[in-house]
């Protein structure tokens, strides 16, 4: 009782103080806040409010059964994501003390909620949601909700089925219409993607109200907890009162801090760190555009002028073995583009430099895209157009740059011109992390080392690449190699981890790869040698991309050996054939999304289909999800049920002052076993060719 006076009192404090508190304001409004679970919501309890498009927080919570870490990104504006690791403070991971010590139990569990419709003067905004979709279940359930603002209060009013409306409150409206509906699963198979149970079960009203006090910092939450937690998997848990009450403070525009009490006898606080992946921008320390300032037209390239111009093409425009060449009426210049992440922006600069020393006669500029020593794309800009532009034009006379892209021009035909030679040796030296969440033998897995790369052409066709890797630390000792998986009976192509990782110093590959465009939007590649940590064979790839459309066609085929992991050069007696076809689409009414769907045969030789859709956001962040689903029952395949992950792409100039086109990969994959596991090919033709995408906005 001393509790509840206290924990009134200090809201009731906190109430009264913004009567007088002096307003503080924010760049931009408050937006809705986190739920205990992850996603927007209430406490215990969801709304229908999702973030603004691309915000991303990770948010912490504690009581005393629970602790809850989870992200949450809101992947559209009618669409958020939520993946939560759930620690199980009463129960211990498993029964065996060899295999999982004293950790306690940890679930993973996928949510989503999509918005059905937006508020308007009169109706509320309308969502649905699902919780814990892939996982165990322990919080499986769905929801409709809807939310109406009225001055400061945002009011919600809900029902819910499975976990929160195991209070039972009402009536289950579908187990009117047939019994199926009556009873519900109480646990599912471990990474099981659970669309059965739907509106099955129990089903209950909740409510509750969000309150943002004068003090712009404080929101105070309200809600009506529909959940009783009867046979709850923490163990029996007490519930005094359905009523929940709570409190949010906002430190800053990227951290929020919350207490809250719950079912009238539990304290439960944590935070929120967050971010907008779609507002973040580069701070560039980059140099100027060429300014505009032609000279004389000379006949012909001039020396002088063609090696001063490659200079700036490579330093200021960013191509790399830049080649310029005069035939006819047309100035062609070719190279590889290292520096903007949008081509537009090194076109517009490569262009500036070559009109201010144009020979006489020219009337369009040709400027070709290489990549890995494959043409991609050719720009050709009409000059009369391009020196308009560049010198001003009278107001209201205004017109538009004349310039297309088309198929890369070959013009090798034409001979040779001046040009800055390639550098055929590379070399790179990087840190490197793998690591793994959720293990039963530690929450956290994972290998910190060096890798260092190097690359030699032996023609403009053929690569030789490797890698040798020294391992700094690790501790995958704690990793159960030997206990793992007893619950499958699939060939243990990926499961060797623990015994990889204990070489310190090893080969990571040492390839030859032969590229070559075959034209008219055919890309192929020939391959063979150490091709990842793990395997190591031959293999080819062919891919169709059309210039600028919103779709393209791989297929890849290879034979590998898995390398041994007691002599990283030898191999063990393990071979299989694998390979897909791949389509690629990147549908014109969804923006930034591309799709991936990829049918072919596994690691394991298992046969099935992988699907992959990543959402990029307008900063070039990238997030993805991918599932693969083969042939191997769930009994064979093993805990988990089938092969899924998670990964998150960030541009390298988010984080630095200079443009460079490099990029940062975080992946995460709750489980590894052994099924739907691809061959981790280091050159794939897709990405080497993303030039060809029609740039955004054109």
């Amino acid at each position: 009782m001393m509790k509840k006076s206290y924990l009134a009192s200090c809201l009731a404090l906190a109430l009264s103080g913004t009567v007088q508190a002096e307003i503080l304001t924010y760049p931009h409004p408050v937006g809705p806040s986190q739920s205990d679970f992850g996603g927007t919501g209430l406490m215990q309890m969801p709304n229908a409010r999702l973030a603004r498009e691309g915000e991303f927080s990770v948010n912490y919570r504690d009581n005393e059964q629970y602790r809850f870490w989870s992200t949450s990104i809101a992947l559209f504006p009618w669409l958020e994501g939520t993946v939560r690791y759930t620690d199980v403070r009463t129960r211990k991971y498993s029964a065996s003390t060899d295999f999982s010590g004293a950790q306690s139990y940890k679930d993973k569990s996928f949510d989503f909620k999509a918005r059905l419709w937006e508020e308007g003067f009169w109706l509320p905004q309308v969502a649905f949601g699902k919780r814990d979709i892939a996982g165990t279940g322990l919080f499986d359930g769905e929801y409709l909700v809807a939310s109406k603002m009225v001055g400061a209060f945002d009011l919600t009013l809900g029902m819910a089925w499975g976990y929160s409306g195991n209070s039972g409150n009402v009536s289950n409206p579908f187990c009117r219409a047939s019994h199926k509906y009556c009873t519900r699963a109480e646990l599912n198979d471990a990474g099981d993607i659970s669309f059965s149970d739907m509106f099955r079960g129990p089903a209950a009203l909740f409510a509750g109200v969000e309150f943002q006090t004068p003090w712009q910092p404080l929101r105070l939450k309200l809600e009506y907890d529909g959940n009783d937690y009867r046979d709850d998997f923490a163990g029996k848990i007490n519930q005094a009162s359905h009523v929940n009450v709570g409190a949010i403070y906002r430190l800053t525009d990227w951290a929020d801090i919350n207490l809250s009490y719950e079912r009238g006898n539990t304290l439960m606080f944590g935070f929120t760190l967050r971010t907008n992946v779609n507002d973040l921008r580069p701070a560039l320390r980059d140099s100027e555009k060429p300014a505009y300032q032609p000279q004389p037209a000379s006949e012909g390239i001039h020396y002088t002028a063609a090696a001063n111009q490659l200079i700036d093409l490579k330093y200021d425009a960013g191509f790399d073995a830049p080649e310029i060449l005069l035939h006819g009426n047309n100035l062609y210049m070719s190279g590889e583009q290292y520096r903007y992440r949008d081509a537009r922006e090194a076109i517009d600069r490569a262009n500036r430099i070559l009109v201010n020393h144009l020979p006489a006669g020219v009337e369009t500029i040709t400027i070709t895209q290489i990549r890995d020593r494959m043409p991609q794309v050719t720009t050709q800009t009409d000059v009369v157009s391009l020196r308009q532009q560049l010198a001003g034009q009278p107001l209201g006379q205004e017109k538009t740059l004349q310039h297309k892209r088309v198929e890369p021009v070959d013009t090798r035909r034409f001979g040779r011109g001046y040009r800055i030679n390639a550098d055929d040796f590379s070399y790179s030296l990087s840190p490197s992390l793998a690591q793994s969440f959720g293990g039963p033998e530690d929450f956290y897995l994972f290998q910190v080392g060096l890798l260092g790369s190097a690359k030699y052409w032996l023609s403009d066709n053929l690569l030789l690449d490797g890698g040798v890797f020294t391992n700094l630390y690790n501790n995958y000792d704690k990793f159960n190699s030997s206990l793992l998986p007893t619950d499958s009976t699939l060939p243990r192509v990926r499961t060797h981890i623990r015994d990889y990782v204990a070489n310190d110093v090893y080969v990571n590959n040492l390839q030859a790869n032969y590229f070559r465009s075959l034209g008219n939007g055919f890309y192929g590649q020939l391959y063979g040698g150490y091709l990842e940590t793990m395997y190591g064979g031959v293999g080819a790839e062919v891919l169709y991309r059309p210039l600028d459309a919103s779709w393209a066609l791989g297929l890849d085929a290879n034979y590998v050996k898995q390398r041994d992991w007691n002599n990283m050069m030898r191999f063990t007696d393990y071979s299989a054939p694998t390979g897909f076809l791949t389509a690629y689409w990147n549908p014109p009414q969804v923006n930034s999304v591309l799709m991936k769907v990829s049918v072919g045969q596994y690691l394991a030789k298992d046969k099935g289909v992988t699907i992959d859709v990543a959402k990029r956001f307008d900063s070039g962040v990238t997030v993805g999800l991918w599932a693969a689903m083969s042939n191997v029952s769930k009994e064979d395949y093993g805990e988990g049920g089938f092969s899924k992950g998670f990964y998150i792409s960030v541009p390298l100039d988010l984080m630095t002052i200079t443009p460079n086109r490099n990029r940062a990969v975080v992946s995460w994959t709750p489980l590894t076993r052994d099924g739907g596991q691809t061959l981790g090919r280091k050159y794939q033709l897709y990405g080497m060719t993303s030039e060809r995408e029609m740039p955004l906005g054109q």
